[in-house]
């Protein structure tokens, strides 16, 4: 038997006043996508922000349905309509961002195991990283270089050959 060790680089910022000024605008557009998320039955709003290679920033944020397996989560929503409308442009990064009705969400949020693979596809489709910008509605935002990072052992295409 041999043991591997998976790990990776993580940046950690106290606040959004510290990210670049870029980064911090693709943030800001997330939490304004936050607060328009439709999530009456968990009251748990995630928004998510997309920075297109062109320069172009999508955004979208997690829409509940009464039958639970009907939803979406913000980051599919804000990456799904990137592919459909800009096809071809990279993804560099995506803000991710949460809170609750609740609670205080004061940890950085990371994207559910669906949507991981979901931009993992993309990651590999381009050929090149995308970035993860991760918050919470407070605390400390969390950057990973590549979604690779988050989902090692990703599935990939290479499995259907």
């Amino acid at each position: 038997m041999i043991k591997k060790k998976v790990s990776f680089d993580l940046s950690v910022y106290d606040s959004i006043e510290e990210l670049e000024a870029g980064d911090k605008e693709l943030m800001q557009r997330a939490v304004i996508s936050r607060k328009n998320a439709y999530a009456p039955y968990s009251g748990f709003n995630v928004g998510a922000a997309v920075l297109l290679e062109n320069g172009e920033i999508i955004t979208g944020n997690n829409q509940e349905n009464a039958a639970y397996p009907s939803g979406l989560c913000a980051e599919r929503v804000a990456v799904f309509y990137a592919g459909a409308n800009y096809p071809g442009v990279k993804i560099k990064a995506i803000a991710i961002t949460a809170a609750s009705k609740n609670y205080i969400v004061d940890t950085a949020a990371a994207p559910c195991g669906d949507c991981r693979q979901a931009i993992s596809e993309y990651e590999a489709k381009q050929q090149s990283p995308i970035a993860l910008f991760l918050m919470g509605e407070t605390g400390k935002i969390l950057k990973c270089n590549a979604i690779a990072d988050i989902l090692p052992l990703a599935f990939s295409s290479s499995f259907l050959s």
